[in-house]
């Protein structure tokens, strides 16, 4: 069927509007921790060096070191030396420290489950080099730490892998994280946590009670603790 002038300017119209659906599309899921494209893998060492150099503003809010995490994927080869393992919990191994942030190697066996926690106001952002892992996020209903009772409510889910980082929404901060068996292998998170903190609340899903608790490393800088 002949197209008119008219007709064609109306497609031309019409595709120019899905291009800019699209564009807002792609940058809502950037800011859900999507990532959009294949990025080349960095050694922790140029990770470590491109992150010391954001200003403390950007630490502020969630979407700056989102899309570094997105845009520098880091290669597992190089993160050995930090890495520990223990078959009962959960490691946390310190990497780096600043006055602005801490970035932590969390080593996960198959079955690892965090406690529901929160990040005592403090923005997080995680990504996976090794492996992959689900966050579950809740809703903080109600909140007495002195009584130490709460209420608390599930809502959605996100995997965690290497294409795909993402930050803890301030505004919903409660969350855990977890290596189900059926996925069948270790995963390691790369943590990025501003300001730094040695303490977070923990929640009890299943009591409905929460508490406030120390945080400790297993490992700093590749010497265990």
């Amino acid at each position: 069927m002949r197209q008119t002038p008219g007709d064609r300017v109306a497609h031309s119209v019409q595709r120019l509007q899905t291009v800019a659906m699209g564009a807002v599309f792609r940058r809502e899921f950037h800011l859900s921790g999507v990532c959009m494209g294949v990025a080349t893998l960095v050694s922790i060492d140029d990770f470590v060096a491109r992150l010391r150099k954001f200003p403390a503003a950007s630490f502020d809010g969630t979407e700056h070191i989102l899309r570094f995490m997105e845009e520098n994927p880091v290669d597992p080869a190089g993160l050995e030396r930090y890495l520990f393992w223990d078959a009962q919990h959960y490691t946390r191994n310190l990497i780096d420290k600043t006055e602005l942030y801490e970035l932590i190697a969390i080593c996960w066996e198959s079955g690892h489950v965090s406690s529901v926690h929160n990040h005592r106001e403090q923005n997080c952002w995680m990504a996976v080099p090794i492996g992959r892992l689900m966050v579950q996020n809740y809703r903080l209903l109600e909140q007495d730490l002195k009584a130490g009772t709460c209420r608390l409510e599930k809502t959605d889910q996100v995997e965690m892998n290497r294409e795909r980082p993402c930050a803890v929404n301030p505004l919903a901060p409660v969350h855990k994280v977890y290596n189900p068996r059926d996925f069948g292998r270790r995963a390691v998170s790369l943590h990025v946590y501003s300001r730094p903190f040695d303490s977070c609340d923990v929640y009890s899903e299943e009591q409905q009670t929460c508490g406030t608790i120390g945080l400790n490393y297993t490992s700093m800088y590749g010497k265990k603790v």
